[in-house]
């Protein structure tokens, strides 16, 4: 039987320009696609009111490391320098299965509460084989949409940070790939987590490319950010070996070279930020414009929520606030109007869900209310007073809307949070994601007094 969801009189940012938006319009879902977009819809259907709501596609994280979760602020003040210390050299070796279970689910779980419907799960603690099989379940039992990028275990910053010569284990990767991920058509799908050069040796990086390639996943690295990894000259490094391709995500992209940032966009590869943490944490300035300027469609991302906030509300303004910024003094100093190109609080929007979905591969399927794409839905309450009264509702999105006004969240058709609140078991989450802080906050402990 087909099951029918309409949902009616929203105010629809479709982010789709043939659809378009619609001050006023109804968005059908039938068994999980969306069937129709327009101003009236009838169906025999169940029927969730809009009024009041502004209705989009589901934001997308395209790099988070949701492991981290039990360890939530543990590292406010932290620089990057300090998260290679205090995070995986110290808490990520005690990581057993269980932690990266609890770590995934509530970390799952707080992007579904916060309209990201999607994301790419950086997962670099894959310790044992156990532990990749926690955050697989833990994922799958949130109901999110995910890109599971299988990464290194994290057991000695010596070992797998400072020139390793240790890959990511291919049997265990294939494994994965053929237990977990069989079809690309499912909610979960596969990518490899790549360490790149300048952390590993060329063999190590060339043999990782190839398995990836091997298994037909896309893969997805981090590259010129701080003071270490921004001298490095990674995509040139990558250039060099040949592995330059677009099946590849390069994150950060802070202190890239003219000709490396040519390569990238040259080669079709596609782009992440992680404003907040990039700022905070002294990756250096998030490139959005830099990247719009060499053609490509750079994505948004979260990162870590040991230093910063889980939600995309938070990465959308960071991003739109320095950089215009930035651009803003660059102007002041030359005595030059500001360039027709600045951002603007409806590309944010634009960044945060189409570019998201293309950057994790899924843009077939995601970002966009489409007819015949799958149905990632959010519902922002318009009506609160952060929101209310609405002149832009793009802006109302990007630049006044928090998590307390995502009312409603459909993943493939399934709703998983409404009337403002998860439909998950929120207090089991909880429950893990406190016992596992509190046995790793012992463990610490118990390890320092070796």
């Amino acid at each position: 039987m087909t099951r029918r969801i309409l949902l009616r009189a929203g105010h629809v940012l479709s982010m789709d320009p043939a659809v378009g938006d619609l001050p006023q319009g109804d968005v059908l879902i039938e068994d999980g696609t969306i069937a129709a977009v327009d101003r009236e819809i009838s169906a025999d259907a169940e029927v969730l009111d809009m009024t009041g709501r502004i209705v989009v596609p589901g934001f997308v994280d395209t790099h988070r490391h949701t492991w981290e979760a039990p360890l939530r602020n543990v590292a406010p003040d932290a620089t990057l320098d300090d998260y290679f210390v205090d995070i995986l050299d110290t808490f990520a070796p005690l990581y057993t299965p269980e932690d990266v279970y609890a770590g995934n689910l509530a970390g799952a779980l707080e992007c579904l509460n916060a309209g990201i419907t999607t994301l790419v799960d950086w997962s670099h603690i894959n310790n044992t084989p156990e532990h990749p099989d926690a955050a697989i379940q833990a994922l799958t039992e949130s109901g999110i949409r995910a890109q599971y990028a299988y990464g290194s275990a994290n057991t000695s910053l010596a070992d797998y940070w400072f020139d390793s010569r240790i890959a990511i284990p291919g049997e265990d990767v294939r494994r994965v790939r053929d237990t977990y991920f069989a079809s690309d058509g499912n909610l979960l799908t596969m990518a490899l987590a790549t360490r790149g050069p300048g952390f590993c040796t060329d063999e190590v990086v060339t043999a990782e490319w190839a398995l990836a390639r091997d298994l037909d996943i896309p893969i997805t690295v981090h590259v010129a950010m701080g003071r270490l990894a921004g001298r490095f000259g990674m995509v040139k490094q990558l250039h060099d070996l040949g592995l330059l391709g677009p099946d590849t995500t390069y994150i950060h992209c802070c202190y890239l070279h003219e000709d490396e940032w040519r390569m990238l966009a040259d080669s079709g590869g596609t782009v992440s930020i992680a404003p907040q943490v990039e700022q905070q944490m002294g990756h250096g300035w998030p490139p959005v414009m830099k990247a719009l300027e060499y053609g490509l469609r750079p994505s948004l991302s979260i990162d870590v929520v040991t230093t910063v906030p889980g939600d995309m509300f938070t990465q959308i303004r960071a991003a739109f606030g320095a950089e215009r910024a930035r651009v803003n003094a660059d102007c002041w100093k030359a005595n030059l109007p500001v360039p027709d190109t600045m951002l603007t609080a409806r590309q944010m929007l634009e960044i945060a869900t189409l570019n998201g979905a293309h950057v994790a591969g899924l843009e077939d399927r995601t970002g966009s209310l489409t007819p015949g794409k799958r149905a990632d839905v959010v519902a922002i309450d318009a009506t609160a007073l952060n929101i209310a009264p609405v002149h832009d509702a793009a802006a109302a999105v990007t630049l006044c809307a928090d998590v307390s006004n995502v009312d409603t969240v459909i993943v493939d058709g399934v709703i998983r949070k409404r009337d403002g609140k998860l439909t998950a078991d929120v207090d089991r989450a909880r429950r893990l994601v406190v016992e596992s802080r509190d046995r790793l906050l012992a463990a610490k402990e118990a390890k320092g007094a070796v």
